[in-house]
Formats: structure tokens, sequence, C-alpha cells
């Protein structure tokens, strides 16, 4: 906003006479008077982290704080229930205006410190944003005054600045000061407000180790002499005089740091929101101006400024998600809504890449979720009452039970927006939140979320299959299904008993390394309680087919539905087409067994260790099917590390326990299964890197990670050669690819 002046000794309305007395009183010193009549009379100038405000001190007040008679200053305050989402190097902003007074052409005097106030001399002229606000081009002189002032601070002795925390890089250790600023980002902008806000982080797909994660991969950067860094020069803190020698200064410099200088030019071309096509012209311009003054600093500019530029982007996300939901204050319209969402999802998209993020959510799974975490915190949508009853409408396919009752799912609703970080759970498709509910067990709340489409197929609605397992006398270990609804946004929510362990701090514990010898017996023992449930229920189609075909015709019409780009690269590798893939699968048969009821998805991550006694808990029952099972035996061992004495001693427990009818034939049969999962395999695993869908999940990383061997062996029992000498490395074949155009 534009400052408007006020004639100096204007009146003082009587209010403020008094504010006056009180402050004086309050503070024994003139500053809380001026604080007091900034207050109630100051004007505002705009500020991302404080409260400035501009106010004219009487000539009474000049001359008792030696200032002008007609000066005006700056009153500084941290914008209340702002939360801290920056950076800081120094504490004291002070003894950084302090350092670099008469060396740096014009800045602000701090003049005074008063608690949480700062008062700042007055600076004149006005803010670029506000005749020059985001996102439209800025004229060239002031891209050249921009770079000169970027290039100046190299000017100011490093001895005059405060002294650096112990942690700091040595000189010139450019690569150690990136890392340094991916450490200080998650320890002074996440970890504060990850109690507050990781749940909704977490559901928006942000993890935990998003930022320490980096820190593994921080590359190589050229070695740059340091300097003082302003650290946050964008359209607000640039003040405009009008003025040929100095067209421009900067304000607010408590973001200020000392490091790689090309760090300073990254947050300025980010935070000024030039257009893109600007950008290079400041590049160029401050490639030119520093330079000049130091040669040695543009020393790798073309390749290390895009490593800065993904971190400003990357420690970004947080400011922003943060900055805009708590915008929306206690009660916000849709319009609102909307628009906070929109620029959380450009924040997501921005940091996707540098952050490794797979997914971003479209704005409408982002609008809900924000929604969401909002009125678990006491806010509404204009319209709806606050406080009000949280909306859904019970599925009557799921009756609700006695023992978990229509208040106990809307308080388990309630509760899931207010959950914390370790209580969300996202997968490649769902949204899972575990939550108590007053007097009760914890429960999992768990919804399908995002735009992603599984991949491979699902034939059963699972809250049918887990009721059919509770209701059947199996001694099976699994969740109960105790609410389907469809709450606000119309979306839809299955309410689970909750496996993990009783202390819901704790995340639960899977059998990421395989099995223990107890773990083997009692999954083969399951497996074989599965038999006792009664199919007939499920109604699962197979168009009379026998099991193995109607599996193999999945797997191909799976194929058949592959994008462009996955089909091309499957065939650089040799991978055959749908026709083919059906043809070479139909040459194998075997034995009919009785069919029973599969879990389909025996990977580690899908059995929960249980913490009373050394059993299993089989989750996640969205793949289960109905059909031979020795498929479901196979197909965990495919997924599942074991070696192999474990691989014997259960295939042998699993043919002593399974009834006759279900074991046939089973070890002749056992190596097309085998094969059968290894081309699945190659196939879902070259889908997944080609779309990036689902990389986040553990069990999919570890299938990545061995994709070459999985490709080699599949290739092997389709009687295939590898189509690509670069076969050992499908990233490459990806990298090198061409792009593929989809009509």
């Amino acid at each position: 906003m534009s400052i408007q002046e006020r004639p100096v000794g204007a009146v003082i309305a009587p209010s403020a006479q008094r504010s006056d007395e009180v402050a004086k009183e309050e503070t024994g010193d003139l500053w809380g008077v001026v604080a007091a009549r900034a207050r109630h009379h100051g004007e505002v100038r705009s500020g991302h982290h404080n409260t400035n405000l501009v106010v004219r001190l009487t000539d009474e007040e000049a001359a008792a704080l030696g200032r002008p008679p007609g000066s005006r200053v700056v009153v500084r305050s941290r914008k209340a229930g702002t939360p801290r989402v920056v950076i800081r190097s120094w504490a004291d902003e002070r003894a950084v205006l302090d350092a670099i007074d008469g060396t740096l052409g014009p800045v602000p005097q701090c003049l005074a410190r008063r608690g949480e106030l700062a008062f700042h001399s007055y600076m004149e002229g006005r803010p670029l944003s506000d005749a020059c606000p985001n996102g439209k081009p800025v004229d060239p002189p002031l891209v050249d005054a921009f770079a000169g002032l970027l290039a100046d601070m190299a000017r100011v002795p490093g001895a005059k600045l405060p002294p650096l925390p112990p942690y700091w890089p040595r000189e010139g250790d450019s690569r150690g000061f990136l890392r340094t600023l991916l450490i200080q980002a998650d320890e002074q902008i996440r970890k504060p407000n990850w109690t507050d806000f990781g749940g909704l982080f977490v559901a928006l797909g942000v993890p935990e180790d998003a930022l320490t994660s980096r820190c593994l991969w921080v590359p190589d950067l050229m070695s740059r002499p340091f300097s003082l860094l302003h650290g946050d020069v964008h359209r607000d803190n640039a003040i405009v005089t009008g003025m040929g020698d100095v067209p421009l200064f900067c304000v607010d410099w408590e973001l200020a740091t000392y490091g790689d200088p090309l760090y300073d030019l990254a947050v300025h071309l980010v935070r000024m929101a030039y257009p893109q096509s600007q950008w290079a012209e400041v590049i160029e311009r401050w490639r030119i101006r520093m330079g000049g003054l130091r040669p040695e600093a543009v020393v790798g500019l073309d390749d290390d400024l895009q490593h800065y530029v993904d971190f400003e982007h990357a420690q970004s996300v947080y400011p922003d998600v943060i900055r805009a939901v708590s915008g929306l204050g206690t009660s916000f319209d849709r319009a609102e809504l909307v628009a906070a969402s929109q620029e959380i999802h450009r924040a997501l998209r921005l940091a996707q890449s540098p952050l490794g993020l797979r997914d971003v959510l479209d704005p409408e799974a982002i609008a809900w979720l924000v929604h969401r975490w909002k009125v678990a915190r006491g806010a509404r949508l204009r319209g709806e009452e606050a406080g009000a009853t949280v909306g859904w409408l019970c599925d009557a396919k799921v009756p609700l039970r006695d023992t978990f009752p229509g208040p106990a799912v809307e308080a388990a609703l309630r509760a899931e927006g207010a959950a914390a970080a370790r209580q969300v759970y996202k997968g490649t498709a769902h949204l899972a939140t575990v939550v108590r509910v007053t007097g009760r067990e914890p429960v999992m709340v768990r919804r399908k979320f995002g735009t992603a489409t599984p991949l491979e197929p699902r034939f059963l609605e699972e809250h049918k299959v887990l009721r059919a397992i509770e209701e059947s006398p199996a001694m099976v270990c699994a969740p109960r299904v105790l609410a389907l609804g469809i709450s606000d946004f119309e979306d839809r929510f299955t309410i689970h008993s909750y496996e993990g362990p009783p202390d819901d701090r704790r995340r639960p514990r899977h059998p990421v390394h395989g099995l223990l010898p107890c773990e083997v017996n009692s999954l083969v023992d399951q497996l074989a309680e599965l038999t006792r449930v009664d199919v007939r229920p499920l109604a699962q189609r197979m168009g009379g087919l026998g099991f193995y075909e109607w599996l193999c015709g999945r797997l191909a019409g799976m194929v058949g539905k592959f994008s462009p780009a996955s089909k091309a690269l499957a065939a650089r590798l040799g991978l055959p087409g749908e026709v083919e893939l059906a043809r070479r699968l139909a040459k194998h048969e075997v034995e009919d067994r009785r069919p029973v009821l599969l879990h389909g998805d025996l990977n580690p991550w899908n059995m929960v260790r249980q913490e009373r006694g050394f059993g299993l808990t089989l989750i996640d029952w969205e793949m289960a099917m109905v059909g031979d099972p020795l498929h479901d035996l196979v197909r965990h061992i495919h997924l599942t590390p074991t070696t192999r004495e474990v691989r014997e001693r259960m295939t042998a427990r699993w043919a002593r326990m399974m009834p006759d009818d279900c074991t046939p034939d089973w070890e002749r049969d056992f190596p097309v299964y085998q094969g059968l999962e290894l081309v699945r395999s190659a196939y879902v695993d070259l889908d997944r890197m080609v779309t990036g869908c689902g990389l986040d999940a553990p069990n999919v990383r570890r299938a990545v990670g061995s994709y070459s061997t999985t490709l080699r062996k599949a290739l092997d029992w389709l009687d295939l050669s590898p189509g690509s000498s670069t076969a050992a490395n499908p990233y490459l074949v990806l990298a090198l690819a061409p792009p593929v155009t989809v009509g």
C-alpha cells in the first residue's frame, strides 16, 4: 500500500492521547508512546513476515529522541498469530544493519528495540509492488539496479558482520552451504510447524523427511567466495526512490545471511515473480555486474543456479501452504477456499521435482483437505454453522453397528481433520488416518484419494470381502468394517478397526526384511483358514474361464491399456504387446483347484506384526479375488524377501495345512505362477517408471529398484531376448526415448 503522509504535529485524538499516556507509563520512555500511536494511526507498509507501521514523530518527540524535526519512523513487529516460516542466520537484525551502515548505500537504521518491537528510520520512496505487482515485467533500468544491489553486497567485509553459527560451512564451500540451507529449512521451518500442520502436509503428499532426504543428494557445486546476502529481495522489500543515482534500495534485512552469492540471485528470481521470459535478462545483468566486481563469484553460474532455484521451490512449499490455510481465518467463503487451494497446488507443483514428490493432488482434492483441516479446528465455510455436525450419509451396504453408532462415526470424521502427521498414511491411491474416538479403541478412516487410477484391476469390493471374513468361521486376522458412507464434498470413506499398536503414537511394524519362523506359520495358517470363507456371495465374474486363463486375460488387458509412452518403452526393452503376450502366456496350463478367497497382494507392508503374540494381521484387501490358492502363496514369495530355507518351510507347511482339493499338482504349477508374477512385475514396474505413479510407496520403490533382474527373468520365461542393449538399465532407455505424443 502507498504511504499517506500526515502533517507534522497533527492533532492526536483523545483516545490516542490516553493510549500514549498508558504506553509511557508501561514502558517508561517515549518509544512506547510512538508505538501506541502507530497502532492507532500508523500507515501500513507492505511486509511478508512483519507488520510495518509508519508514524510521524511530533516535534517534541523528535527532539527528545534525537531525530530531525518532522521525522517518520517505522514500527516493526511480527504479525500476530503468524507461524515462523523463515530461515534466520542471525537473531538480531540490528547487528546486521549496523554492520552494513555506510558500506552499502541507503539502509534503514534500527533506532531502538522494545521487546518484540523494533523502531527503524523511515526511508523515502515506495515499494516496487505498488507500481509493478508480481508477474509483471520490471523495467530494464530497475533490473540493472537490482543486479547492482546484489553485487554490491560483496563489498561488505565479512569481518564486520555478526558471528556466524558454529555449524556454518567453511568459506567458499558452496555444496556445504546448500546442505546447510536444507538442514536449517527443516530445523527452522518444518519442525516448529509440524505439530500443527504435519497431518495436512502428509495428506498433501509431503512426507516428514522431504527436506532431509534431499541432503543425501546435494550435488557438487563450484566453489564461490562467500559474501553478505540479503536473502529476501522481492517487490515488497524493494523501495523505489525515483532518483537517478540510487533508484532503489532494500529494507527488511532480518533474513540476511552469509554464503554463496548465487543463492541470493535464485531467491530474487523466484520471489520477485518475474515472468519467465525475463529470467535470462535478470541472470545476464547479474553476471555482468557481479562479474565486474568479483569474477570468481560467477564461476559455474549456468550449471549451479538451478540447484538453488530448486531449493527455493522446495523450502517454499512450507510457508506457502501454511500462509494459504492460515489466511482463511475462522470464516471463509468458497471462492477464498478455491484461491487457497490453487495457491497450494502451485506450490506443490513447483516443489514436486526438487522434493521428489511423485503425485500432486488436483485443486479440488486439496480444497477438500483444507476444508476438512479448517473445520476440525473450529473454522467454517460461510453459510455453514460453526461447530455444526460433520455432514455424512451412511451407505446401506454396511449397516451401522451398535458398537459403533452414528455419533461415533461423526466423531471419527471430525477427528480425522485434526490428526497429527504420525496418524496419517498416504498410499498410492488411499489416504488413511488413525483417529481415536473418546472412550473407544482407535479406528482407521480410509478414503480413495487423488486422481491416479490403479494400474492393476480390482475385482471385489473390499468391504464385502472383510464382511465375508468376519461372518465366516475362518480364523483370519483382518480389519473389521465399521462404517461406509459419503461425507462432505461427495467424498466416500470407510472406517475400519485399527490393526496397529494399541498406542496409536507408534507406527505399525511390517516384516519388510522377511518373515520370522513364527510369522511364516501365522501366514500359512491364515491362508489355509481362508478356504473356509464362503465365496459365493462375492460373485466374481470369470466368464466361465479357468483361473489361470482368466488371470492371463486380465494381465494382457492391462497391457493393452498402457499409455503410448509405456508401450513404446516396453517394445524397446523386448516386452511383447497385448496380443503376443496373451499368446505366449496361453502356452502354459495349470491344474484346476478349488476356488477360494485370495488376499491378492501379500507384500510386507500389507502385513502388520501383532503386538501381542507372534502373528500377523493381513490388511489392505483391495486386490482380493477368488481363485487358485496357490497363486496367493507364490505371489507372496515373489513380493517378500525370503531365503531358500524360509521358502521351503513355507511351502511344506502350506501343502500340509491346505485342504486336499486345494493342492493337486501344486509343485508342477508353482513355476508357472512364478513366471506369471515376473511378467506382471516387468510390465507394472515399467509403467510406474514412466508415469511416476506410486513410486513413493516403499513396496513399489523396492520392486523398481530390482527391475533389471525382473526384466531379464521375465523375458527368459517368455522365451524372448532383450530388445535393447540398455535393457540392464531401463532408466537410461527412458531418458533417451523420444517424447511420445498422446493424441
